[in-house]
């Protein structure tokens, strides 16, 4: 799906925030949107606050992120261990910039109560009416 130039995929739950959320067999993947990464343009830095074995509470930053033009933290849109850190990101940024929804995931987390935090959740279809209206927004 598509609002504007904004890649929405239908298989993922997004944040408000901008995060994006893919279940893969009991755990959790998770990175930014095409609309988070094209609002931050060129991607300079992607950092971490936590590492494999750690817990991340829903709505809590894991990381930051900068551009030239922002710097702004990451939220897990769930809570639970984190299982993998996609550290390649820390050395090659552009990653997220060339690939958001793939090669630019952030965390793999094994959900402490994904049916809870899911609700809290956008649809890809929820996702794309809120991108709507923020677009008209600005």
């Amino acid at each position: 799906m598509k609002v504007n130039d904004y890649e929405v995929p239908e298989d993922l739950y997004y944040t408000d925030t901008h995060e994006w959320l893919k279940r893969e067999n009991g755990k959790v993947r998770v990175g930014i949107t095409d609309y988070a990464r094209k609002q931050l343009g060129n991607i300079t830095y992607v950092g971490f606050e936590v590492k494999v074995g750690d817990e991340v509470e829903f709505k809590q930053p894991f990381g930051e992120i900068e551009s030239e033009k922002a710097t702004e933290d990451l939220y897990s849109p769930v809570s639970g261990k984190v299982i993998e850190v996609n550290v390649e990101l820390e050395d090659m940024p552009q990653i997220v910039e060339d690939d958001p929804y793939g090669k630019g995931w952030m965390l793999l987390i094994e959900p402490a109560n994904l049916e809870n935090d899911i609700k809290n959740l956008m649809t890809a279809k929820e996702y794309a009416e809120y991108l709507k209206k923020k677009l008209e927004e600005e």
